[in-house]
């Protein structure tokens, strides 16, 4: 008798734990199915952290991009896309950088445009891991360089610790035997594709790192912060650079001037 409750006991446990675990896989399918719009509900509902926000892998970002590109859901995409192209390698869009520095919950993308210097920037929500917007940003070129025409390349780099990104020496050929009169040495840590005030901090960062260098290549040899920034003339808005007080101020504690060159490329909005 005992042993005929125990076995029926034992059946009911097997068959309770057997239908828990169909439940789990069928929430687990309903949750793949749903998308992230529905996770963020059940995160919101139970107080828990947004762990997805930055687990989006590259891989994802691009296919994410990629689709939007084909089907232009959004307005913008379709304005930009009726005027400039994106650059393709092998069949695949070229992402040149994903930046997942920003304080305001976006993750920025950009891709380079056929024929121009400025970018594509798709700005996706990390909550909802969707494009909300697409956009274009300038070429921005922010470098520290040093002219003289008394001291070589090599006498310039010897007035810092800090390691150069390129230079020239008095006497170089420029061009069709047009030679350049001064040596000159640059330092641009930052190349890959991002805003100007991220651009500028990061210089002044890695500038200050070596402040008694600076200071003497500034004194010394005419030392001065240059920037080139090329927009996409798309509506003649071109918005410009914004430097704020605490920037002024680390400027100054390094003895740098700025130096702006602006330029404007790409094709207009069709009407």
């Amino acid at each position: 008798m005992n042993n005929s409750f125990d076995r029926r006991a034992a059946a009911n446990n097997r068959f309770k734990k057997l239908r828990a675990t169909c439940c789990y896989l069928i929430t687990a399918i309903h949750l793949i199915v749903a998308g992230p719009h529905f996770l963020q509900v059940i995160r919101k509902f139970l107080n828990l952290p947004n762990v997805s926000s930055n687990s989006m892998t590259d891989l994802q970002i691009i296919e994410l991009i990629e689709k939007e590109f084909k089907y232009k859901t959004l307005g913008a995409t379709e304005q930009y896309l009726e005027i400039h192209s994106p650059v393709y390698s092998d069949n695949q869009l070229k992402v040149e950088r994903i930046d997942r520095e920003g304080k305001d919950k976006l993750i920025v993308g950009y891709i380079p445009v056929i024929g121009e210097r400025f970018y594509f920037a798709v700005y996706i929500d990390i909550e909802a891991n969707e494009i909300i917007n697409i956009g274009t940003e300038a070429k921005n070129s922010v470098y520290f360089r040093a002219d003289s025409d008394k001291f070589s390349l090599m006498e310039l780099s010897k007035m810092t610790t800090l390691e150069s990104t390129g230079g020239r020496n008095k006497g170089d050929e420029r061009r069709n035997g047009i030679f350049w009169k001064e040596s000159t040495i640059f330092f641009e840590p930052n190349k890959e594709p991002d805003e100007f005030e991220d651009k500028l901090n990061k210089l002044l960062s890695f500038l200050e790192q070596d402040r008694t260098g600076i200071l003497k290549l500034v004194e010394k040899a005419d030392g001065y912060i240059q920037i080139a920034i090329e927009f996409h003339n798309g509506n003649t808005m071109l918005g410009g650079p914004h430097i704020d007080k605490k920037v002024i101020k680390r400027m100054n504690d390094l003895g740098v001037s700025i130096n702006f060159d602006l330029y404007v490329g790409g094709k207009s909005f069709k009407e």
